[in-house]
């Protein structure tokens, strides 16, 4: 590298102010890979934002907001063209969007600069979501450094990766002295007292109930004992549960009457607090209930200062501990824990050996020498020569790399009060003449759970309860389902038929196999197994709705006997239909095109699927082409219009064309897609999509990139102004389900061998 050549290396994580382990491992790792080079390194960072409050500064130079997939092909064109010589990754699966953090493999398959991962967790048992994100991302990396001994042999045995793409370099500790802990105690007004710490994120695997359930026992004998819990609650844990991990421990220290002998420190400390903190400490205890962690960055800064360790045996504990430089004790065993401190209290020749023999450990692994090992694997690895080629893309290439507007609840929220979703807008502000409807509701429940799985927004979460909230309300006694209520609150009576109570089911289930919480999953199957009887009093539409509630009651729950029974029932009524109803040239469940068509087919291509039924799945396919013909020009989708509709043997109306039946066909064609695994349909799903955004008969979009709601029909004359819920929710249906089905291809993608993927360009 000539004198005036700086090695640019971009680094994808968290960073400060972002209250994070990982952040501050990067920012030491920065700070210590300058100074070794000198002034040969140019880092930037690429920072997975955690909220939209956090400002970031240089080096800084794009945010990655973590559940949206956009970002992260954005990032990789913005670091393709920033001119880069490496790409330093330092990974956690729950810092990348995606499951199981598969949204990272994205943005890495596009990169030209070679890739260094750092692993901070490696799973030895992987969930089958965990070991595809886990082996394409070693597949995307030129290099991947692990921290610890054992994570060299899990990376070969558990994945397969080779022995030279691995590189083994510790957690980096600060180069603090060997001190007295007394000269810093006065610090926090602990003088004369004997220190015990525990610090880190605290979440529910620290284990430090089991420490407090050993204090009676030190402090009976050492009155003088105080142990001091220092850091906040994990952000992801107190976003989930609040703070009723560290309230269960403050009730353990009032019922073991320790006030005098536990402090909290509940907050992030920066580096010189820790420092401080850590030397004022004499023992230093990390309690863990689960061997499966294998770095700690905690547990390497407490062995690095020379800390007397105590610690269950975690596989990062295990090697830090070895050769007498701590002491491990079993998990969840306060009794042991107890004397094992209690031995270090009473006995300083071992005490002090403990200290040493860390102390002279960690000099080893100081982040200076940490530094300099990360700067000399950066300086060794060149940026490959990439030949320009010509590539002509697969039809799932396409689909996955076309942008889609970004989901938005904006426009919903506008439409939604303390009741319910309004059924119809003025243009864009809520109609109050007409009240809500169920059907509605049900809708905006599905979207909802499905938003929130992908999304996991507050404002969704609260959306989804009120329509939840809606649909209980609207069941009657004996399972049926009311539709129409006024502005007033009251149910309209003599309401005409309707197919609420299938919406409803369809809404239930889908909440049943992605519940937010617990309490959701409880409420939906008792208003599920409420109404479920009444299915067979349902039109065609009505059973097809309930049958996909069904499938995803069945993925909950996939022993319900009775549910497959009733499911069977109206798939059966389906079929019975359509050989009542179909003819050589139509073949179809009625003698008439109407309303949301595509939900027929879809409802028994998840029944087929759901059941393993043929008869299911041949009917399916049958109708689902016969509807694409009428609907699919070659060039653009064609729905039917609802100004007539198309009767067998009559004329064909062209407008009103409704959102609904482009997000009913997106959601078939989705469905045809699992059921046969051809990607033809996938081409057309993303075709079926964009009728919103302009690809239809008047080449204008009904999706409105202002306000991110959706016109109520396609006219002859051009849209209509309003923005009803029905057309807004269709399209939020759609684009979800457009999402998914990308990261469904990006995932096939992913498992062709790592040597195609390189000769199509990749690093």
């Amino acid at each position: 590298m000539g004198k005036d050549a700086r090695k640019k290396v971009v680094f994808i994580s968290s960073f400060p102010p972002r209250k994070c382990g990982i952040a501050t491992f990067t920012t030491d790792l920065i700070r210590n890979t300058a100074a070794a080079a000198g002034g040969q390194f140019e880092p930037l960072v690429v920072t997975m934002r955690s909220d939209s409050v956090l400002r970031y500064n240089d080096p800084v130079k794009f945010e990655i907001r973590q559940n949206v997939r956009r970002d992260y092909i954005c990032a990789a064109d913005y670091i393709n063209f920033s001119h880069v010589d490496l790409v330093s990754v330092q990974h956690e699966f729950g810092l990348f969007g995606g499951e199981a953090g598969s949204y990272l493999g994205l943005l890495l398959k596009r990169l030209k600069a070679p890739v260094v991962t750092t692993l901070h967790t490696i799973l030895e048992s992987p969930e089958p979501a965990y070991r595809r994100s886990m082996m394409e991302l070693c597949a995307c990396s030129d290099v991947v450094v692990t921290m610890n001994e054992r994570g060299v042999d899990m990376l070969s045995d558990v994945y397969g990766v080779g022995h030279d793409k691995i590189r083994l370099i510790a957690h980096g500790i600060p180069d603090l002295p060997f001190v007295d802990s007394n000269y810093y105690k006065h610090k926090f007004g602990l003088e004369g007292r004997r220190t015990i710490l525990t610090f880190g994120l605290m979440n529910r695997n620290k284990g430090i109930e089991v420490m407090l359930r050993a204090m009676p026992r030190i402090v009976e004998a050492h009155p003088d004992v105080t142990y001091i819990i220092l850091g906040m609650t994990h952000p992801l844990v107190q976003e989930y549960e609040g703070e009723s991990y560290r309230f269960s421990l403050q009730q353990i220290v009032s019922d073991l009457r320790l006030q005098d002998h536990v402090i909290f420190h509940n907050r992030f400390v920066n580096d010189a607090e820790l420092h401080n903190f850590l030397c004022a400490a004499d023992i230093y205890v990390t309690p863990y209930l689960s061997h499966e962690q294998l770095t700690s960055g905690t547990l390497a800064f407490a062995v690095g200062t020379g800390k007397a360790v105590v610690s269950t045996p975690y596989w990062a504990a295990m090697e830090l501990l070895a050769d007498n430089r701590g002491r491990l004790v079993p998990f969840g065993d306060s009794e042991h824990l107890a004397q094992t401190i209690l031995d270090l209290l009473q006995n300083e020749g071992l005490f002090y050996e403990l200290r040493g023999r860390a102390y002279d450990y960690g000099r080893s692994r100081t982040w200076p020498k940490i530094g300099q090992a990360y700067w000399k694997l950066f300086s060794e690895i060149e940026v490959p020569v990439h030949m320009t080629a010509k590539v002509v893309l697969t039809a799932a290439e396409t689909i996955s790399s076309i942008e889609a507007p970004e989901p938005s609840l904006d426009h919903l929220l506008r439409l939604t009060d303390d009741t319910g979703l309004y059924q119809h807008a003025r243009f864009t502000i809520p109609d109050r003449a007409h009240g809500y409807c169920t059907d509605d509701n049900a809708r905006g429940a599905i979207a909802m759970a499905k938003y929130y799985s992908q999304y996991p927004d507050p404002h969704a979460l609260r959306l989804l309860d009120t329509y939840l909230s809606f649909l209980v309300h609207a069941q009657n006694p004996d399972g049926s389902v009311r539709n129409f209520m006024n502005f007033h609150r009251t149910w309209r009576e003599d309401e005409p038929a309707h197919d609420a109570l299938g919406r409803t089911l369809w809404a239930l289930g889908t909440v049943m196999a992605c519940p937010p919480l617990p309490a959701h999953l409880s409420l939906a199957k008792d208003c599920f197994d409420h109404s479920v009887g009444q299915v067979h009093k349902q039109h065609p539409r009505g059973m097809a709705y309930a049958i996909l509630g069904m499938c995803d009651y069945l993925r909950q729950f996939p022993g319900a006997s009775d549910i497959k029974r009733q499911m069977e029932l109206a798939a059966d009524g389906l079929v019975r239909q359509y050989e009542e109803n179909r003819q050589r040239d139509w073949e179809w469940f009625e003698d008439i095109l109407t309303y949301d068509n595509a939900v027929l087919p879809h409802a028994l291509f998840a029944a087929g699927r759901s059941l393993h039924n043929e008869t299911y799945a041949r009917v399916a396919g049958k109708t689902a082409e016969f509807l694409l013909d009428n609907t699919f020009d070659g060039d653009h989708f064609s729905f039917i219009g609802c100004q007539g509709w198309y009767e067998r043997g009559k004329p064909r109306a062209v407008f009103d064309q409704q959102p609904i039946e482009a997000a009913g066909t997106v959601l078939m064609l989705r469905a045809a897609y699992d059921a046969t695994k051809n990607p033809h349909f996938l081409t057309l799903q993303r075709k079926a999509f964009d009728w919103f955004l302009g690809a239809n008969d008047l080449r204008v979009p009904l999706y409105d990139f202002q306000t991110r709601g959706c016109s109520d029909g396609l006219m002859a004359g051009g849209v209509n102004g309003n923005q009803g819920a029905e057309s807004t929710v269709s399209l939020l249906l759609a684009l979800l389900a457009i999402i998914e089905s990308c990261a469904t291809i990006d995932k096939a993608s992913n498992n062709e061998p790592t040597d195609a993927k390189r000769s199509r360009g990749a690093p």
